[in-house]
């Protein structure tokens, strides 16, 4: 026997009963998958596959490739109307600038502008141009997604898309409601997804959709730390819901702060979120939130630790207003708290510009153009600066205006114009420049009477008679006493009407916002006339002008004068019901039965710079 069959022979023992069986199972695992090569897919797999290579084309075909105008840097977005808006970072649009081109899975290369920018939540609006067919995105509510949940990224990962193709990626919700901390106090990932689905360097910007293909969420940020700019299958997308509420203020075209309480809270050791501290100028201080107290509910989510609060929180732009419940010595207490704004407004601007600090744009390594495709009718990113010296394409240029506060203040006097023309769809009080004189009941007091001009506002009420003369500042105009200044309120709400958004003052467009007691969000007008800010609010659906707030201080509750019972008079609509609120209490209610217009009457002695004359737009 050769020393090769002994060996053999030796490994056949060795092997016994225990190998014959393993051999065995083998030769049958072995055959069974020779026969399943054979066998016919279950139909029900062949159609689920077939479904989501469906789902995912369609999602592919709002998704934009960002490229500077200039051929430097560039990212991820998607098209979220038919008229060309999209949502990318603000990261990727700082690093290209007010200009950029896009590029669509149908081949299609489109310039855009910058319309508004977050950059403290990381998010811009921009608009394309070309067409007003765009295939785009359909929302989904990211409240309603569970870990666990199939989900797919859609992008420009390293800049790859040089021909337009996204890629796809794919994976499941790995968190919901995750906080992210900001570089400073920017681009801050409050209530975010988490998904194992690759977010690379280039996919920033660029949606994140359920397997139905409804937006999700937008991409951003990834755990890149200690192991390289690759993906480590940790990447957090900000959420829909949240962009929803900041959507209406980015078309206003301003940079936008997020929402801070005035207050720091705290966990305790039983469990419980304190208050640890609060600012004696906030709203909440003002609604009655105190140091101590345990808040439990905020924006409608129960509080159980400040990582929750903190994630509420960063979904809300500044200026909106938040239920909140809190609890002292055993009494809850329910209010709702206005919201002021993280940053200063110079402060913000410095930051946004580099000077607060804030760490460069996120930008892809290498050079992205390397890699196979077309040829692109501009360079190719190449460089991690920004684009300098740029030509602005024409249709860019037709649709910018810089301004400071804004990132494009061309959208904003746009969607101002928009919201007056609802307005005056309602009724043009333009030609009734004479005296206004509204009467009718003050319920449970008495008989009320009102006269407006351009140079006062008067009341006569159960008791006593009022007149506020209007002068170069409307700051201490407080009357009535306990109003926060009704009659002010009044001037206001009759000069923008008369005077319209170009002769009022510095009137903006601040959005859309909430208001209290009405589903939805309304549109809102921001004006400073006689250094006093007021808001007018607007129901979207009929163009009625549904509230003013006017705030006599900034750390003081505005007087919030609420128009209702509405009915047609000579073609205009006018308020049969004022309602008038200061801080946490009910001035009155009028119920307005007679409303009357006096022609104006020439003034020759008027003279320009006069609060009644006519002196063209003073927000300069």
């Amino acid at each position: 026997m050769t020393h090769a069959a002994a060996c053999r022979g030796l490994d056949a023992l060795r092997i016994g009963k225990t190998g014959r069986r393993v051999l065995v199972l083998l030769t049958a695992v072995a055959g069974g998958l020779a026969g399943a090569a054979h066998a016919e897919v279950d139909p029900a797999v062949m159609k689920a596959e077939a479904e989501r290579i469906a789902v995912m084309a369609r999602a592919r075909e709002p998704a934009l490739a960002i490229f500077s105008n200039g051929g430097q840097g560039g990212g991820s977005g998607v098209v979220i109307s038919p008229d060309g808006y999209a949502l990318s970072n603000f990261h990727v649009t700082k690093g290209c600038g007010e200009a950029m081109k896009c590029g669509m899975a149908h081949g299609g290369l489109y310039d855009a502008v910058i319309v508004g920018i977050d950059p403290v939540g990381d998010l811009a609006l921009i608009k394309l141009f070309g067409r007003d067919d765009f295939p785009f995105a359909e929302f989904g509510d990211s409240d309603a997604v569970n870990v666990g949940d199939w989900a797919f990224c859609v992008g420009n990962p390293f800049l790859l898309a040089t021909d337009f193709q996204p890629t796809v990626t794919y994976g499941i919700i790995s968190g919901v409601h995750r906080y992210q901390y900001p570089a400073g106090t920017l681009l801050e990932y409050a209530d975010c997804l988490q998904t194992d689905a690759s977010i690379n360097p280039g996919n920033s910007g660029g949606p994140l959709f359920d397997m139905h293909g409804r937006l999700i969420g937008i991409n951003g940020r990834g755990s890149f730390e200690k192991r390289g700019r690759v993906n480590v299958g940790v990447g957090y997308a900000i959420s829909i819901n949240q962009i929803k509420n900041f959507l209406g203020c980015l078309k206003s075209g301003r940079i936008l702060d997020h929402a801070t309480l005035g207050a720091r809270l705290a966990s305790q050791e039983d469990g419980s979120v304190i208050v640890a501290d609060i600012l004696e100028d906030s709203d909440a201080y003002r609604r009655g939130l105190r140091y101590g107290d345990e808040v439990v509910r905020f924006g409608g989510r129960p509080i159980r630790t400040v990582n929750a609060f903190k994630n509420v929180l960063g979904i809300y732009p500044k200026g909106w207003q938040a239920p909140l419940t809190y609890i002292r010595k055993g009494k809850t207490h329910e209010t709702l708290v206005r919201l002021s704004g993280v940053h200063g407004a110079q402060e913000l601007l410095d930051k946004v510009s580099g000077k607060g600090g804030m760490q460069p744009p996120e930008q892809p390594p290498g050079k992205p153009g390397d890699g196979p495709g077309k040829k692109l009718p501009f360079p190719l990113p190449q460089a991690k600066e920004a684009p300098t010296g740029a030509e602005m394409p024409e249709v860019v240029k037709q649709h910018f205006e810089a301004r400071r506060g804004f990132a494009n203040y061309y959208f904003n006097k746009l969607n101002r114009t928009r919201v007056w023309n609802m307005l005056t769809s309602r009724g043009d009080f333009t030609p009734l420049r004479g005296q206004w004189e509204l009467k009718g009941q003050l319920l449970g007091a008495g008989e009320a009477e009102f006269q407006i001009t351009d140079q006062s506002a008067a009341c006569v009420l159960p008791g006593g008679e009022l007149k506020l003369a209007v002068g170069d500042s409307l700051t201490a105009a407080s009357d009535p006493p306990a109003s926060g200044g009704l009659l002010a309120a009044l001037y206001l709400w009759r000069r923008l009407l008369v005077m319209g958004p170009e002769k009022f003052g510095a009137v903006e467009y601040y959005g859309t916002a909430p208001m209290a007691g009405r589903p939805g969000l309304i549109e809102m007008l921001t004006a400073t006339y006689g250094g006093v800010d007021c808001q007018f609010l607007v129901e979207p659906s009929s163009g009625r002008l549904l509230a003013i707030e006017m705030f006599l201080r900034p750390d003081d509750d505005p007087c919030e004068l609420y128009f209702a019972d509405y009915r047609e008079v000579d073609g205009r609509d006018l308020p049969g019901r004022l309602e008038v609120h200061y801080g946490n209490n009910t001035y009155g209610i009028f119920k307005l039965t007679e409303v009357s217009f006096q022609p104006a009457a020439a003034d020759p002695s008027q003279k320009e710079g006069q609060p009644g004359a006519d002196n063209g737009p003073e927000d300069e």
